[in-house]
C-alpha cells in the first residue's frame, strides 16, 4: 500500500483556524498553537454572549416597564400579575417599546388592566 503524507488535509485545518484568527494581533494570527487557542477561546465567548445578550434585554425590558408603570400608580410586578388576571397577553418586548414609544397606548393598556 502507499504512503500517504498528510500535507493537504493537515494544512486545510490549520487554514481553517488562522481564517478565523484574522485580525488578532502578533503571533495570534500567525501561528497555528496561539490562534487555535484564541479562536477557540474566541468562539466560546460568543456562544457565552449571545446567552447573556438575552439575559441582558430581559432585564432592560423590566426595568423599562417598571419606571413606566410607577407613575400610574403601579409597581412592575403587580402590573405583570394584573396582565395575568386580565389574560392579556403581550410579552415583555412589546410592552417595554410601547413604554417607550408610545407612552398614551401603554397609557390605555395599563388602565385596562387596573
Amino acid at each position: 500500500m502507499a504512503r500517504v503524507k498528510r500535507g493537504f488535509k493537515a494544512r486545510q485545518r490549520r487554514n481553517k483556524v488562522l481564517k478565523l484568527a484574522k485580525g488578532y494581533h502578533f503571533d495570534r494570527r500567525t501561528k497555528f498553537k496561539h490562534a487555535s487557542e484564541t479562536v477557540r477561546r474566541a468562539l466560546h465567548y460568543a456562544y457565552k454572549g449571545r446567552r447573556l445578550l438575552k439575559r441582558d434585554m430581559r432585564r432592560l425590558w423590566v426595568v423599562r416597564i417598571n419606571a413606566a408603570v410607577r407613575p400610574l400608580g403601579f409597581s412592575y410586578s403587580r402590573f405583570i400579575n394584573a396582565l395575568k388576571v386580565k389574560n392579556v397577553s403581550i410579552n415583555r418586548k412589546m410592552l417595554s417599546d410601547l413604554a417607550v414609544r408610545d407612552p398614551k397606548g401603554f397609557a390605555a393598556i395599563v388602565s385596562s388592566v387596573k
